[in-house]
């Protein structure tokens, strides 16, 4: 009797330090949204990472490229930081927010105002930070970072736009462009005039021929003309359009955007 009562007490106490342990194979998770703006229906991606932050979780806004439009509401994952979060489903601190812009279409004008509100609906429903919120996109969605951050200025503590630009890059793609200042005189100078203090940190392949590196080249000098510190621009120097597999395997770029926060 009394040995049964010692193997029962056994079993109860290695149970309760069970419980009191971190699990060791608790991982992040996509989970599929959708939700209604202007009469249209999206379907986005969410990151939920393996542990939430009682005070607040990081949250990213990812805007993939060209190949991943749809409406599938998944292919957006399949590039681009998706992959990444894939292979560091255990680690990776933050919610991420995956929007998907339709077939043929840009990140701007309604699709850009969706990937704001599938933000704001993420954080809301996953307790996500304000004062950490930070935005990155590649090609298309790096142009879609400026068309976003200067929807909401002020919204985002740091951006990461990768292999972007501002003007059309080729003829072929004359909708392709941050909207707001394309078509102004000195299109680089009144971006880096309304992104402001918001820090940046570009990144591009000099031998890119999708989106040549020139239009980065200008920002980054419109940005320290202006006097916009908290600014940085790395160029692979053997890298062509493909910047962001290096960009987001980077740890650094990773410490210095978690780092950010908004006052």
């Amino acid at each position: 009797m009394i040995r049964a009562l010692l193997s029962l007490l056994l079993l109860c106490c290695l149970l309760a330090a069970c419980a009191m342990t971190p699990s060791r194979t608790a991982e992040g998770r996509f989970v599929q949204r959708q939700l209604q703006i202007e009469g249209r229906s999206y379907r986005y991606q969410v990151f939920v990472p393996a542990h939430l932050q009682a005070a607040g979780t990081p949250v990213v806004l990812f805007l993939h490229g060209s190949g991943e439009r749809g409406s599938d509401g998944a292919r957006q994952t399949q590039a681009g930081l998706g992959p990444y979060l894939r292979r560091h489903a255990a680690d990776f601190p933050a919610i991420v927010v995956l929007p998907q812009a339709p077939e043929g279409e840009e990140w701007a004008g309604i699709n850009a105002r969706m990937a704001l509100a599938a933000l704001d609906a993420a954080g809301a429903e996953l307790g996500g930070d304000r004062a950490r919120t930070y935005l990155t996109g590649m090609s298309m969605g790096g142009y879609g970072t400026w068309n976003a951050a200067l929807l909401a200025p002020g919204r985002f503590a740091a951006l990461v736009p990768v292999c972007g630009g501002v003007r059309v890059p080729h003829a072929d793609r004359p909708t392709l462009h941050v909207d707001e200042v394309s078509a102004l005189p000195d299109p680089h100078a009144a971006l880096a005039a309304r992104i402001g203090a918001t820090p940046v940190w570009m990144f591009h392949g000099a031998l890119d021929d999708v989106v040549p590196p020139e239009d980065d080249r200008r920002l980054y000098r419109a940005f320290r003309a202006a006097g916009a510190r908290a600014v940085r621009y790395t160029e692979y120097p053997d890298g062509n359009h493909n910047a962001w597999d290096a960009t987001y395997a980077d740890p650094a770029m990773w410490a210095w955007l978690f780092s950010r926060r908004l006052p």
